[in-house]
């Protein structure tokens, strides 16, 4: 065999499959890389906007968060201005009620003190009326001395 024609023979194959590669292989192909690198260049922008997405879903969870502990604390606070209100309305009711009792004690006691010094004027008079018997030794009229000690303890 020759080695000359091997080679131009060898060559010349070579040279058909480049040709052949290039029309139909390559053009397939590079089309296909051109388009998964379309893929990953869409691919990595979609992870920028959703990294994006993500920050600032994040920050208006941070600030709905924020407002929720300042209503939270409002209400507290609201809560307890009320609790207060309702404890110093039941000291002034108590207070009120504790004052009602205390006037109508006196009021009680004051009829009581009447009492007593209708009691103890007519029991005057019954003893003013029986020492003056004795002193007289004569009965004395108890109607007529009660109406003249009626007048003078009205006097007094």
């Amino acid at each position: 065999m020759n080695i000359n024609l091997t080679l131009f023979g060898q060559t010349l194959a070579f040279a058909i499959f480049v040709w052949f590669c290039m029309k139909f292989v390559w053009p397939p192909v590079t089309a296909a890389m051109a388009a998964r690198q379309k893929k990953i260049a869409e691919g990595l922008d979609a992870a920028g906007r959703a990294q994006q997405d993500l920050k600032l879903a994040q920050d208006k969870v941070s600030n709905t968060l924020r407002e929720t502990k300042e209503q939270a604390a409002q209400i507290i606070e609201q809560a307890n201005k009320h609790a207060n209100a309702i404890v110093e309305e039941a000291k002034q009711q108590a207070r009120a009620e504790g004052e009602r009792l205390v006037a109508g004690a006196r009021a009680e006691i004051e009829q009581e003190v009447n009492r007593a010094r209708d009691q103890l004027r007519s029991q005057v008079a019954a003893l003013a009326v029986a020492g003056a018997e004795k002193i007289l030794e004569s009965q004395v009229d108890a109607k007529v001395h009660n109406e003249l000690v009626e007048k003078l303890a009205s006097q007094l």
